[in-house]
């Protein structure tokens, strides 16, 4: 399953050096908006510890990680959705996506300019937040017009779907996002075709100074950003792009003196790229050899015969069963066979919910 995630905010917030650091790209990052005026698409290996205590023990010869697709667009302006600097084009640049990440400026400084002439988070927020708004009741608009002309045969789904987009309009003309609303479980493809920006989980991040991440008491731009956060049911992480973008140009020893350095545990991007997978409510489960060590990401709740199904359609059709042990018990016991030994190898059938951490082979038969 490939997760893509849009990075928005407004001019000169953070945005391209976000993306240059996660994906060790170059994209200009200049002192003006509109410098990213095509986006950037980067492909990011998700960091996950596990993969890589799994390589010690089957010793493969490929190593391959479940990934992260981010696309860096241009900066939205106030305006945007009416074609305010290209906002129409920017913002059909992420309909597509799985997710968004909304780049907030909450730093000072003098030498870089901001859109609007002061750093004010929660209005930078509510800029974007409203042009994703009305963005999304003109895509309402022009679909209700085209069911309008349908609903004459008297289908009585088109009818059902008209109410929707109507109660759709009302529901984000009142400021509400379109997450919120929600529809019987039959018309839940329907609203999902829809494509609208703000039904798309939302990964805010917060762009700090250099000095805040060594400041222990949180500043009122971060503390503000952070209460509004929370109260939309929304997750944060605070970072300095600037600085990521630095860290992840350095090799592996020089990367941990930088982090000692800055008292930081790991780059903040592993927080984006982590956060960014979580939006969806994925998690991995991992396919075991001496040919191969692989992560696999798939959705929370999904059955054997469906994790199968993302290795090979075939793998799902003719599953038979799964043999199943969890990375926490190869890790403490050293191998499968010491596994088998004990009695930690489960078999299970086409009922089986797969679990994060899962080791699975799959028997099947086509």
């Amino acid at each position: 399953m490939s997760l893509q995630c849009g990075i928005v905010g407004l001019p000169n917030v953070g945005k391209s050096s976000l993306f240059n650091a996660l994906t060790q790209s170059s994209v200009p990052a200049e002192n003006y908006p509109f410098c990213t005026i095509d986006p950037h698409l980067g492909i990011v290996e998700l960091p996950d510890i596990r993969l890589f205590k799994l390589k010690n023990i089957y010793n493969p010869k490929k190593l391959t990680a479940s990934t992260v697709e981010f696309i860096d667009i241009a900066g939205l302006v106030q305006g945007a959705s009416a074609g305010e600097g290209l906002g129409n084009q920017f913002l059909g640049q992420i309909k597509q996506t799985s997710a968004i990440i909304h780049v907030v400026r909450c730093f000072d400084d003098n030498k870089i300019n901001h859109v609007n002439g002061k750093v004010e988070p929660l209005k930078d927020v509510e800029i974007i937040e409203t042009e994703l708004l009305l963005s999304d009741i003109d895509t309402l608009e022009r679909r209700k017009t085209k069911l309008e002309k349908l609903i004459k045969s008297g289908d009585q789904k088109d009818k059902i779907s008209l109410k929707i987009i109507n109660n759709l309009i009302e529901h984000c003309s009142n400021g509400k996002r379109a997450k919120t609303y929600e529809v019987d479980k039959d018309f839940l493809d329907f609203k999902k075709s829809l494509h609208l920006l703000t039904d798309k989980p939302i990964l805010y991040v917060g762009n700090i100074g250099e000095a805040d991440l060594q400041d222990e008491n949180m500043s009122e731009h971060r503390k503000k950003l952070t209460e509004h956060v929370k109260s939309q049911g929304n997750r944060i992480v605070f970072l300095c792009a600037s600085l990521e973008q630095e860290i992840s140009l350095l090799g592996k020893s020089e990367q941990e003196l930088f982090l000692a350095e800055y008292n930081l545990k790991e780059p903040g991007l592993n927080k984006v790229i982590r956060s960014s997978f979580d939006l969806l409510g994925l998690h991995t489960f991992f396919t075991c050899g001496d040919k191969e060590v692989k992560s696999w990401t798939i959705q929370k709740g999904i059955n054997a015969p469906q994790a199968a199904g993302q290795i090979h359609s075939d793998f799902e059709r003719g599953f038979i069963k799964a043999e199943v042990f969890n990375f926490k018990d190869i890790l403490k016991h050293g191998s499968e066979s010491r596994l088998r030994e004990l009695g930690l190898i489960k078999q299970e059938g086409k009922t089986y919910i797969v679990k994060d951490g899962d080791c699975i082979f799959f028997k099947f038969n086509v």
